[in-house]
């Protein structure tokens, strides 16, 4: 997988682009899949702006992860992994910014 720092273009893209990298990366399960899903739900709700302004507990809900160790562990090896770009806010009032990564197959 080759990620660029740019953002992704459209909805559509994305999701084809996604797919066809990560059924090639041993790395990724259904809950990446699932969470990466719920995050471009968000970004196409706002209309495709960037960053994604989300609460974990929302995208613990969209994704169907029931577990708060399981959502960081899986947002965070996104970031990791170079599929998104996450920004925690670590306030309750404020939600976490995602910037979803262009995904560019090598």
């Amino acid at each position: 997988m080759n990620t660029s720092n740019e953002t992704i273009a459209d909805f559509s893209s994305a999701i084809r682009d996604f797919l066809n990298v990560v059924v090639e990366d041993p790395r990724i399960g259904p809950l990446h899949i699932s969470l990466y899903f719920a995050i471009l739900h968000y970004y196409s709700q706002g209309n495709g702006e960037i960053p994604v302004t989300v609460f974990g507990k929302d995208l613990m809900k969209h994704s169907k992860i029931s577990s708060h160790c399981t959502y960081h562990r899986y947002i965070q090896e996104l970031h990791k992994y170079g599929y998104i770009h996450y920004i925690p806010s670590y306030n309750p009032f404020l939600g976490s910014l995602i910037y979803p990564l262009k995904i560019e197959r090598k």
